[in-house]
């Protein structure tokens, strides 16, 4: 016991006499403190023991051996390789709000602007990610800390953000930027690593062109990566596994891009090299194969690499969450429409729902669990803080005191330390129990955080699932135009069309769920579902409207309902037989004498079980065009909450000179936009527009 008083003893004169040095010794002695804390804290994060860095920040934060930022930027990370990227980017965002003082704060600075614009560039948060990274770009050149490394990812992250938003030609700047700072990096730097880190940089540039179909300018790209892969190959340390995988993306991407540029017989040649590497033959090889196989319209192909899916997905252990919706299971539904393998597409769509409406279960019952946990969180970190307070306070009176005491009498100095030491055992008690709180608040966060991302990436999950359910290619033909859109109120909608042609037969259908967003939307796949079966068995548009009803009062307890316009067209004759339910009206005729059609109303589908629908026919509707429409169109607002109209609609298409279908649905919808003059959509606006030439 007296030894360790008295090893107490020396370590708090030590403290007394570096109180007594020049201010610029101190400084230098913190920052070599500050030095060594942080190579402690890499150290672990390079073996990947993520739980002693966390640790250790929150021990090295508490003594004041690294700052705030660096704390911030080093739990960032940690939660980063843990895949909670919302903990991460609230880390991220403190070290931006914190006061840089010295390099190593730029630093850390630097390293998290990277991570931050890239969480934001991931979600599709294109302007956050710009309002954050461009300044610190700027903060970067001003201040001259920072690696080419540093710059050169930032500038790929601004680059994709601003091709993204349409911004080329500043796109087109930042990525050039960004390929000569890692050109510097390869330059000096003889070993692989700093090629294979240009590489990468290199092909995240070219899928941002290939993503918004810049095919051109991704030519260059391509071609730039292929001359960095023949300088990785040439270096000594270059691993085989590692140029297998590049040259297989480099032919893969040059494929698509020769693809998009209309050069059928250029891109297979690629394909074909492609086909020849190991990486084609792993999962992500063969997935990455059906962005060409699509865009080469080879549907059958992609279906085949999809076939597997589940097995794959089985075996790498992967639940079938909405992450994997979007990645996997969505491109493969789309993959067997495509290929016209409706039942295949119809079971994926199936399971797809039934994962998506769990999830969307589980997203509500989490929400205030979370709000709970960050409470509780900001609760522990205001904890820490009071009790950093506390420490410091206590050893600046208990220095205070030893160097009076040291002078006066050496006996009441120990007697005076004795307590302070116990006052300080006793707060750090206190902080090492605020600790284990706030790591289980942390542990519960992490969960609910999952979650929130989740449920943040379900809306565009859905809008991507509801927008693959409707056409959007049309069949052509010397008698026939068709031309139809969409555009949902909200994220998801209700509204629905969709359309049959066989031999000369046309069946066509445009409908309004009741209410908005998902609930709606499940309720619009379900009617299309069944209106591709009924319409190929050949029933009369009243049968089809008579059995979509049974079908949908079924379990309708939430009492939603559908309005329907659905129409068959025979080509040969220009027979038009039709129902309606409760639908606003088409317009049918000829140009400058278009009128609302006379009709039967109906009552909406999905209110009764045992209703009676009325079905009608036109003898003959040759060179006439048929538009139909939701009351998006007509009950469209401005921001003086005046209506479009329908007596508007008809002055506006019998005084408009159109000669298609696709002219026609433009045209309304650039009159839709000057309508509202800025005010938000108040429906869901659905149009399609039919030539029978």
């Amino acid at each position: 016991m007296k030894t360790n008083r008295y090893a107490r003893l020396l370590i708090l004169i030590t403290a007394s006499w570096v109180m007594m040095l020049p201010s610029c010794d101190r400084q230098q002695i913190a920052e070599l403190k500050g030095n060594r804390a942080d190579s402690l804290i890499f150290a672990a994060g390079s073996a990947r023991d993520y739980d002693r860095m966390m640790a250790l920040t929150d021990s090295f934060e508490v003594t004041g051996d690294i700052s705030v930022a660096d704390a911030n930027r080093w739990r960032g990370s940690y939660y980063y390789h843990h895949d909670m990227f919302r903990m991460a980017e609230i880390c991220y965002r403190k070290v931006l709000e914190c006061d840089i003082k010295t390099e190593q704060d730029q630093l850390s600075y630097n390293k998290s602007v990277r991570r931050l614009s890239e969480l934001l560039l991931i979600k599709g948060d294109y302007e956050g990610a710009l309002k954050i990274a461009i300044p610190a770009f700027a903060q970067m050149e001003k201040t001259g800390v920072g690696s080419d490394l540093d710059y050169a990812i930032l500038l790929n992250n601004i680059g994709c953000c601003q091709l993204n938003l349409g911004r080329y030609q500043e796109a087109d700047k930042s990525f050039m930027t960004a390929r000569d700072h890692y050109a510097v990096r390869w330059q000096t730097d003889s070993a692989s690593r700093s090629f294979q880190e240009a590489i990468q940089g290199t092909i995240y540039t070219c899928s941002a062109y290939l993503k918004m179909h810049r095919y051109k300018e991704s030519t260059y790209w391509i071609e730039h990566l292929k001359m960095l892969i023949d300088l990785f190959s040439e270096k000594p340390d270059a691993q085989v596994n590692h140029l297998d995988e590049f040259i297989g993306r480099y032919e893969m991407m040059r494929a698509i891009a020769l693809q998009g540029q209309n050069k059928p017989k250029e891109a297979q040649e690629a394909f074909k090299r492609f086909k020849k590497t190991e990486f084609s033959k792993t999962d992500d090889g063969r997935i990455s194969a059906n962005d060409y196989l699509v865009k080469a319209k080879r549907f059958n192909e992609a279906a085949d690499n999809y076939r597997s899916l589940d097995s794959v997905l089985l075996s790498l252990g992967k639940e079938p969450s909405l992450d994997n919706i979007q990645l996997y299971l969505l491109p493969k539904y789309w993959a067997n429409t495509r290929a016209g393998r409706i039942d295949s597409a119809s079971v994926v769509a199936d399971r797809i729902f039934q994962v998506l409406d769990h999830a969307i279960t589980e997203q509500k019952n989490s929400s205030m669990a979370e709000l709970a946990t960050i409470y509780n969180t900001n609760e522990k970190e205001a904890e820490i803080a009071r009790q950093r307070q506390n420490i410091s306070r206590i050893q600046f009176i208990s220095l205070l005191a030893s160097l009076g005491l040291i002078v006066i009498f050496l006996l009441i100095y120990m007697i005076v330390k004795h307590k302070a030491a116990q006052h300080l055992e006793e707060a750090h008690a206190k902080l090492e129990d605020a600790h284990a709180q706030l790591q289980t608040a942390y542990d519960q966060l992490e969960t609910t955080t999952k979650a929130k991302e989740r449920i943040e990436s379900e809306l565009r999950i859905a809008r991507d699932i509801q927008n693959s359910m409707v056409p959007h290619v049309f069949q052509h033909r010397d008698d026939l135009d068709m031309f139809a859109s969409m555009t949902p109120a909200k994220e998801v909608g209700g509204d629905l069309y969709d359309y049959l042609l066989q031999d000369d037969t046309l069946y066509f259908c445009v409908g309004d769920v009741s209410g908005k967003g998902v609930p709606a939307s499940l309720f619009m796949a379900q009617a299309i579902r069944l209106f591709r079966t009924l319409s190929t068995q050949r029933l009369m548009p009243a049968e089809i409207i008579a059995y979509l009803n049974r079908a949908l009062t079924e379990n309708n307890e939430q009492g939603m309902f559908i309005t329907m316009f659905l129409g068959l067209i025979d080509l040969k004759s220009g027979r038009l037989d039709f129902c309606n339910a409760g639908h606003n009206p088409p317009v049918c005729g000829i140009q400058g004498n278009y009128q609302f059609m006379s009709m039967e109303p109906n009552v909406p589908i999905g209110l009764w079980q045992d209703v009676d629908f009325i079905g009608e026919h036109a003898d003959n509707i040759k060179g006439k065009m048929l538009l139909l429409y939701t009351d998006g169109l007509n009950e469209a607002e401005n921001q003086q909450q005046q209506q479009f109209g329908e007596e508007h609609l008809l002055d506006i298409l019998n005084h408009s000179d159109f000669h298609g279908a696709e002219e026609v649905v433009t045209l309304l919808d650039g009159e839709i936009v000057k309508h509202r003059n800025g005010a938000e959509p108040n429906d869901d606006l659905t149009m399609l527009s039919i030539f029978f030439k």
